[in-house]
Parts: structure tokens; C-alpha cells; sequence
């Protein structure tokens, strides 16, 4: 009896007896299959290694290492762990047989064998292999088209956040250029903080990257500000101030509703960070929850700097741009009261590069230090 197959698999048989080996062999190949005959355990290492066999069928009983411990080796590397192994053996007790399924086997034929014994076994086990090998590949294609999918709606969800962060900003900044202004300089500083000995692990490339599209949503809230408050030219009341710092409960609000649709989400959840702590300070004294020092969340320290910059040295509404270096002395004078001294430290380090990132043709002109307690009521 032979099955033919289109395909032929090969099978490693190990058996230090030569008659054993030979007969094996031959049923083997009348199968059509492509026969690996080894008579020592060290050469079907090297067979293994050289090229991995669809199935092996081994003895037992065999000198420096018997079949029992091979086909263990075998089940403990990634690479050979699922290869059919059938134990062909002259060892009859349960017992044998039940330490041979227990190292690994998935069959145990005893000799003296019949050659449809072996013919079906290798069949069956082989079918199998292939059931389980097409699966695989199924599964990883499945797993690949989920996981697109996924990053599909985390795309959706994202480009729906940047938006309306890209509506509330186009209220409040007729240029366009603060959201591209803050994400650069958000990545400028977080990368220069993970230069340093005290960051390096804190500041991963993916925390990078993330804040240079999370800081665009800092300001989504401003949705929620009247036009009358948002854009008033003068002063804002007492009251109008309160309301325009309920931006960033509004915000957070706004990012939650889409965290929580998407809890993995690493974009979203550092969104939030920024939307509603970029307005704590780190003496304590900002808002909305008070926050002091380490903790407020690093994304939105390094977002307070960067912002008050932006701020600055662009023309709103209510006040003039001021220069690069006006924008640099305030936020040196605010270090250690509203600002994380080391973002202060690296951010002044890199001015030159902020100048030339942010400074724009609306930023030159006013060298006299604004009001900053004013002006921050109104970012």
C-alpha cells in the first residue's frame, strides 16, 4: 500500500541498528516520501540542523543519548518543538510507552513492526502536521488582519481627535501654525531630556513619538469656550477666566469618551495627560487639580513650557508676538515655580533650534516683558 504525495515530505529516521534503518528507509520511500536515514543521535543533530524534517521516526534504545532524551531536546527548542516525532521500538511495556508520549511523541509503534503500521502512522501524523502548519498560517493571517483593522480605527479615531484639536485651534490662532509649532518642539525637548542620565529610560522613542501627535490635542477643549470669551481682545473678567480654564476639564472629557473605546490606546492616554494637566504648575499653584512637581505627568510639564512659549512669541487677539528672547527670560524666571527646572534646563539648552522651529514673522517686534500672570489666564 503507497501514498503519493504531490509534495514529497521528508522523514528523519534514527535507529543505530543498520537492518532497522535500511527497512525503514525503503517503506519510507515506496511511500513517496524522501527518506534521512541517521544511525546515531550526534547525526540527526546535524540532519535537524541542516534542514528541518516534516516528521522523524526514532528508536529508543540507542548509545550516548536514548530516544526519550532527544525527543525532549527536541520539544524544547522553538525551532523543532512542533515536529511530529513517532518512536519505532523493540521496548513493549506500558510503562516504555507511556514515558514515550510523555517526552513528546505523538505515536509509539513496537518492534517487530508491520508495514502498514508505519504507513499509516506516518500518514495520519503528517496530515496532521500540515492541519496544524495551515492553521498556523491562518491564525497569524487573522492575527494580522485584526491588528489592521485595529490600527485602522486608532487611525480613524485619531485623525477625528486632530480634527477637532485643528477646529479649536483655528478659533484661537488664525496662522495655522501652533499645533505644527508645539508637536515639533514637544519632540525637540523630550528628545533632549532622553539624552540626559535621569531620563534615558523615562523617554522611550515611542514616547517620542507619541507626544509629537498627542501634544496637537492639548487645547480640544477650547471647543467648549464662547467665541466671546475665546476671543475677546481685552482683559477677561474674573468669571470669564474661570471659564476659560474649564478647558481643560473639557478636554479631558472629550479624550476620555474616545480612551474609553480604545483603552490600549497609548495616544489617547497621553492626549488626556496633556489636555488636562499642561496648565499645572510645578510649585503647585496652577490648575485644574493643583498638581506639584513629579507629579504631574512629564508629558504635560514638557507641554507647559512649550506652550507658554508658542504663546509668547505669537500674535493673538488679545496681545502682541514678543521675541525669542523675551519668550526665553520669562520661562528661565519661571523655573521651579510654574516650570520642571530640567525641561527648563534642556529647553534653554536648545533655544536656538526653538527659534528657528517656532519664531515666526508674527513673532518679531515687542521686546518688553508681557504681563505673564495675565497672558496665562488666556492659554
Amino acid at each position: 500500500m503507497e501514498f503519493k504525495r504531490k509534495d514529497a515530505e521528508n522523514v528523519l529516521i534514527l535507529d543505530d541498528v543498520v537492518s532497522n534503518l535500511m527497512t525503514l528507509a525503503d517503506i519510507v520511500r515506496e511511500a513517496g516520501y524522501i527518506a534521512r536515514p541517521v544511525p546515531a543521535v550526534e547525526l540527526a543533530m546535524k540532519a535537524v540542523e541542516a534542514e528541518l524534517p516534516d516528521i522523524i521516526l526514532m528508536d529508543i534504545t540507542m548509545p550516548q543519548m536514548n530516544g526519550y532524551e532527544y525527543c525532549r531536546l527536541l520539544k524544547k527548542d522553538v525551532k523543532t518543538r512542533d515536529i511530529p516525532v513517532i518512536f519505532v521500538s523493540g521496548l513493549s511495556a506500558p510503562a516504555d510507552r507511556i514515558k514515550g508520549y510523555e517526552s513528546g511523541a505523538v505515536d509509539y509503534i513496537t518492534k517487530p513492526f508491520e508495514r502498514t503500521d508505519v504507513l499509516m502512522s506516518l500518514k495520519t501524523h503528517l496530515h496532521n502536521f500540515e492541519l496544524q502548519k495551515e492553521l498556523l498560517i491562518n491564525n497569524k493571517k487573522l492575527h494580522r488582519l485584526v491588528n489592521q483593522q485595529l490600527h485602522q480605527i486608532e487611525d480613524e479615531r485619531k485623525n477625528m481627535a486632530l480634527a477637532i484639536a485643528a477646529l479649536a485651534e483655528d478659533r484661537d490662532d488664525g496662522t495655522g501654525m501652533h499645533l505644527v509649532n508645539i508637536s515639533r518642539n514637544c519632540r525637540l525637548i523630550a528628545t533632549g531630556l532622553s539624552l540626559t542620565h535621569k531620563y534615558e529610560k523615562l523617554i522611550t522613542s515611542e514616547f517620542i513619538s507619541t507626544i509629537e501627535i498627542a501634544s496637537k490635542l492639548h487645547d480640544i477643549g477650547k471647543m467648549a469656550i464662547p467665541d466671546k470669551i475665546l476671543l475677546k481682545e481685552g482683559h477677561l473678567t474674573g468669571r470669564e477666566r474661570s471659564i476659560m480654564m474649564m478647558h481643560t476639564v473639557a478636554g479631558v472629557e472629550t479624550l476620555n469618551g474616545i480612551y474609553a473605546k480604545n483603552s490600549q490606546n497609548g495616544f489617547i492616554k497621553m492626549a488626556i495627560d496633556i489636555a488636562y494637566h499642561h496648565h499645572e504648575k510645578w510649585d503647585g499653584s496652577g490648575y485644574p487639580c493643583g498638581l506639584a512637581g513629579t507629579d504631574i505627568p512629564l508629558a504635560a510639564r514638557i507641554m507647559a513650557v512649550v506652550d507658554t512659549y508658542d504663546a509668547i512669541v505669537s500674535e493673538r487677539c488679545y496681545k502682541p508676538g514678543y521675541t525669542h528672547e523675551v519668550a526665553i527670560e520669562i520661562i528661565r524666571a519661571e523655573s521651579g515655580k510654574s516650570f520642571d527646572p530640567d525641561v527648563v534646563n534642556i529647553f534653554c539648552r536648545l533655544e536656538k533650534h526653538l527659534k528657528h522651529e517656532s519664531a515666526g514673522e508674527k513673532s518679531v517686534g515687542r521686546t518688553s516683558a508681557p504681563n505673564y500672570d495675565a497672558m496665562e489666564g488666556r492659554r
